[in-house]
């Protein structure tokens, strides 16, 4: 079996790539190595790299989001990023964690077991890493810019990709093709036979594509269902260490909403301002100083306050109509947590400017998913169907359309660490914040210092 995507780019530009390549090198390793991997910045944007779903344990300075645990790595500088792999296996990936720079920087990373240590499945005969991203015709780096000028949506990108490629459904891939739908992309799975049978070839040249029937882009029902059977293995062996006492609860407000335009400015949104998207109605600023940085040096004072609120200052019918204001606050805030604190966070999508489900990544921990429901959160009611035996464990999870979303971590990881929607486009509006969970006790529990070669600002 191999799997193909027959098509060409959209359109050929330049763009910023990792050793020339788009999508990037793929990235194997085994659980318990140690990786070294020197990035080396010969473009004229600042780079950092994150490499999505590592837990960092005690290496938050290599987990890569630029402005909180590091700054950025400037034009003609380098950075090591040391981490090792700790009780971690899967196909995760790393991408840039700057601006729109994921779009073009990005590859797949795969944690195989420790030798001698089998698959929890039967080992496949061979492994074929998919990886979705978009294709832009124009530069990405300026359709958010312009964006963020004008207050008003950007410009949405001209190819869903598969592997970089956009797939036989693109009228780019092939000239004369007619309708196409652009919320999917394609590609052709094509079974090996072996070179004898020349008849088994020639019939099967002559067969139709065979095209699955799909849910809609906007059927929440569906991925409900579906994400909903979902499942930890809760085993001996990979056990769902599920926190059943909960030392701090939050509750988060997810959304868009607007902030005003400047005087004498033309603004692209709702009404003349322009777009803001917020947790708890806090569109978080970005910092100059690297909150990790400012957090071990004991300088934050003038870079963050620890003041994130627990839950909205100003409740309302989250998924109801709208309050006729929709301005969000703005600020450097993030939340302190002590070592070893359990906690509980609620997230909750909010209809302000309309409902939309968020996919919300948090760095430095994986969480189980204990529960989730449409329409406002009621603490009352729901919490005793939450799921506290078998939870599926993630480190990204969706936010409803519409509805609620409740998970439940230890904070055993210290450091300062981001927690955004993966949607790149609200965390330029500002959905996003950060945790700062504070050292333990023992040498183990504890930050380590910087390494020499962190960038500076």
């Amino acid at each position: 079996m191999k799997y193909q995507n027959v098509s060409r780019l959209c359109h050929t530009k330049s763009m910023v790539t990792v050793n020339g390549q788009f999508p990037g090198p793929r990235i194997v390793a085994r659980e318990g190595d140690r990786l070294l991997i020197k990035v080396v910045n010969n473009v004229q944007n600042n780079i950092s790299i994150h490499w999505h779903g590592i837990r960092q344990l005690q290496s938050g300075w290599a987990d890569g989001p630029a402005y909180v645990t590091q700054c950025p790595i400037q034009t003609g500088q380098s950075y090591v990023y040391n981490y090792t792999i700790v009780g971690q296996r899967g196909t995760l990936f790393w991408h840039a964690h700057i601006s729109w720079l994921r779009s073009t920087l990005y590859g797949p990373l795969i944690i195989l077991p420790k030798h001698g240590v089998p698959y929890p499945f039967t080992k496949p005969y061979k492994e074929v890493p998919i990886i979705f991203g978009e294709w832009w015709n124009a530069d990405p780096e300026a359709v958010i810019t312009q964006a963020l000028q004008t207050g008003g949506g950007p410009n949405v990108s001209d190819a869903y990709t598969i592997n970089g490629l956009p797939g036989p459904l693109y009228n780019c891939s092939a000239k004369g093709q007619g309708t196409f739908d652009n919320s999917t992309v394609a590609g052709i799975l094509e079974y090996e036979v072996a070179p004898q049978s020349l008849h088994s070839i020639n019939s099967m040249k002559k067969l139709s594509l065979f095209k699955p029937i799909l849910p809609a882009l906007n059927d929440t029902s569906f991925a409900t269902n579906f994400s909903n059977k979902l499942r930890s293995l809760a085993s001996v062996q990979f056990p769902a260490n599920v926190p059943q006492k909960v030392d701090k609860h939050f509750f988060f407000t997810i959304g868009l909403g607007t902030s005003p335009c400047q005087q004498n400015q033309t603004c692209q949104g709702p009404n003349g301002t322009k777009f803001a998207a917020s947790v708890n109605n806090v569109s978080f600023t970005v910092p100059t100083t690297a909150l990790l940085q400012a957090h071990f040096f004991g300088q934050s004072k003038g870079v963050y306050t620890p003041s994130f609120p627990a839950s909205p200052l100003i409740p309302f019918n989250y998924t109801g109509t709208p309050p006729n204001n929709t301005m969000v606050g703005n600020g450097t805030k993030v939340v302190v947590l002590p070592f070893n604190t359990s906690v509980e966070l609620v997230m909750q999508d909010t209809s302000i400017l309309g409902a939309e489900s968020h996919p919300l990544h948090l760095h430095g921990f994986n969480f189980f998913v204990v529960g989730q429901g449409f329409g406002n959160f009621d603490p009352n009611k729901d919490p005793s169907n939450f799921n506290l035996v078998d939870p599926i464990e993630r480190n990204t999870v969706g936010v409803p359309s519409g509805g609620w979303v409740a998970i439940r971590f230890l904070a055993d990881n210290p450091g300062a660490w981001f927690m955004h929607c993966h949607l790149e486009v609200h965390t330029s509006w500002g959905l996003k914040m950060a945790w700062i969970v504070l050292d333990g006790m023992l040498p183990h529990q504890k930050l380590l210092p910087p390494p020499a070669d962190l960038p500076q600002c």
